[in-house]
């Protein structure tokens, strides 16, 4: 793998870059510094999955987004992040849940676990593992009869291998999906694979849902485990926004955000919108204010 690596210009490189869409420098990167996974997980299954597979065509690598620069800075949530990993490496019990009201960041707890992965700034245990978004909705789409949604959610399960750490967003979804006319759930399908090993995820949802559909499934519950994620202080938002500011000021075609416009965002949405939470409520001003320029 080093010599192709090290070729500029052959069939193979032609393969791997053009086909089966690798990076190269990230490739020659990840040699140098000794980030690739170790040969067993490769023997497992560590590659990334085809375009045609079910599990590709029901989510997308946030990984590999991270990698080419598709997910944006994740600022000032460092302890949540390295709280995660920490669960992640644990031996049992190994499934964080991520609770809070909508619009708190959990979403982006996720993609910044996924930035860090790409940065191969994660324990070892991590190295060499991807972080997989799965969207429950396109599993369930288009599945008419009894019994299709069961069969599509055993083929991703099957596709999954000991490299790939699964994230379902709106975790609580699962209970009850594809149930109607007497199927199975997809929470009485994931929990022997939760239970045997054979499938690591993080959740995502809020602290009502997680009481109303987890918390009351004892199995299901005792797979994951819950981490708080509280909204951010108007000044840990102004924080967050900076770090995000030079991306909508490149979207919008403005010099940058001041200081003083980042600080109005936190503190004006912070007084006058009510029903919403930091900083997602914070963002939404950034990019209004830009948008109206």
């Amino acid at each position: 793998l080093e010599g192709l690596a090290a070729a500029d210009d052959s069939s193979a490189v032609r393969l791997l870059t053009a086909d089966l869409g690798v990076d190269l420098t990230a490739l020659r990167r990840a040699l140098a510094d000794g980030l690739l996974p170790p040969p067993e997980a490769v023997a497992a299954g560590g590659n990334r999955p085809s375009k045609n597979s079910t599990l590709a065509q029901c989510g997308v690598d946030m990984t590999q987004l991270a990698r080419s620069g598709q997910l944006d800075p994740v600022h000032g949530r460092d302890e949540e992040i390295d709280r995660m990993m920490q669960t992640l490496v644990r031996r049992r019990k190994n499934n964080p849940c991520l609770v809070g009201d909508p619009g708190v960041g959990k979403t982006a707890l996720a993609e910044g676990l996924a930035l860090r992965m790409a940065a191969g700034e994660v324990p070892p245990a991590l190295r060499g593992k991807r972080l997989f978004s799965l969207e429950l909705g396109l599993l369930v789409a288009d599945t008419k009869y009894r019994g299709e949604f069961e069969e599509r959610l055993r083929t991703v399960l099957d596709e999954l291998d000991n490299s790939t750490i699964l994230f379902i967003d709106e975790i609580h979804t699962l209970v009850g999906a594809g149930s109607a006319e007497g199927g199975i759930d997809a929470a009485n399908l994931l929990k022997p694979a939760l239970a045997r090993g054979r499938l690591q995820c993080i959740g995502a949802t809020t602290l009502a849902e997680y009481r109303k559909h987890i918390e009351k499934d004892a199995a299901l519950e005792r797979r994951f485990q819950p981490l708080l994620v509280g909204e951010p202080t108007p000044q840990a938002t102004v924080a967050i926004l900076r770090a995000l500011a030079p991306a909508y000021a490149a979207h919008h075609g403005v010099a940058n955000y001041s200081e003083e416009a980042l600080a109005a965002c936190a503190s004006l949405s912070a007084r006058y919108i009510t029903d919403r939470f930091l900083p997602d409520k914070a963002i939404d001003l950034l990019d209004e204010a830009g948008a109206a320029v």
